[in-house]
């Protein structure tokens, strides 16, 4: 009989993946507010399907990157500026992702709307800037891996330090 109980509890616990996708899809904080993978996200930052290939330890590099090689700072003529990721550009417009919300916020604007883009300096990759744990980044790093590879194979926290 108690075997029963302790079964059920057990079922009851999230599995790392489960634990993982929940970390990679939260609203507030999570990786797929600017990242996609397998269908899943918004696909403002890079699609994380392919590293899923990676390693522990790769993966996790990229996560806690603070090399932010496609965001950039736009300035506005009308003043103010933000961390931007570009999207669609053509003549008329140029798309630009503001990272300073989350999820980013889309603002399509004019070659007249810009005073300037240039070098970032300050934004910082989320979870680099929110010092994320080491069993968080082991849950997020079991999900991409599973969601690009079909593993459920446990990711140990200590290979994502």
């Amino acid at each position: 009989m108690i075997w029963i109980v302790l079964l059920m509890a057990q079922a009851a616990v999230p599995s790392q993946t489960e634990r993982g996708q929940a970390l990679f899809l939260d609203a507030q904080q999570g990786c797929g507010n600017c990242h996609a993978l397998k269908g899943k996200g918004n696909a403002v930052g890079p699609d994380l399907t392919g590293i899923g290939h990676l390693g522990p330890q790769a993966i996790a590099m990229a996560a806690r990157s603070t090399v932010t090689q496609y965001v950039q700072v736009v300035k506005l003529k009308a003043g103010g500026s933000f961390p931007g990721m570009p999207g669609k550009k053509d003549d008329k417009t140029a798309v630009w992702f503001d990272l300073s919300k989350n999820p980013p916020e889309k603002k399509e604007l004019t070659p007249a709307d810009i005073a300037s883009v240039g070098g970032n300096d300050v934004w910082k990759h989320p979870p680099a800037a929110n010092k994320i744990s080491s069993e968080q980044l082991a849950d997020i790093v079991a999900y991409i891996k599973y969601a690009s590879t079909g593993s459920k194979k446990a990711v140990d926290p200590a290979d994502v330090q």
